[in-house]
This record gives C-alpha cells, structure tokens and sequence, in this order.
C-alpha cells in the first residue's frame, strides 16, 4: 500500500470521526493528535477506522511510534504491504 493510498483512507476515517477536519492543514512531522485537537477517544476511532480500511491493526504498544502523521502513514503502509 503506498503512502498516498493510506492517507486517502485516513483522511476518509479523519472525516467520518472529526467532520470538516482537514488533513491537508495537518503539519506531517507535527503531533497530528494535538492539530487535530484529538482526544483519546478519536485517536482510537481513527486507528480502528484504518484498521477496517485498511486491514492494519495499530498495535496500542505502537501508539508512541505513530505520534506524527508521517509516521502513522509509514507504520500503515510498511504493516499492509
């Protein structure tokens, strides 16, 4: 799965869990949690969205390795490839 394919589907998930949200306002090296004023609630909407997308499981152990959206982005496609 390729970077682009995975933000697609997180910027789908991002819409359904913080409707008018806007990925493309989020800094890719940033907290994306904090830019999109996500509590802990969302941000487990959000992964298990990409979960259901995209098959990848974020592990909760992972959660501080996928704290910026490149790096949640890379842990996605790397998991589904």
């Amino acid at each position: 799965m390729t970077p682009d394919t995975v933000i697609a589907h997180l910027a789908a998930v991002l819409d359904e869990v913080v409707p008018g949200s806007d990925l493309g306002r989020v800094d890719p090296r940033a907290r994306f949690r904090e830019e999109l004023d996500l509590d802990s609630m969302d941000f487990l909407r959000v992964v298990q969205g990409l979960h259901a997308r995209t098959g990848v499981d974020v592990h909760a152990a992972d959660y501080g390795q996928v704290t910026t959206l490149d790096e949640l982005v890379a842990y996605v496609a790397r998991r589904a490839a």
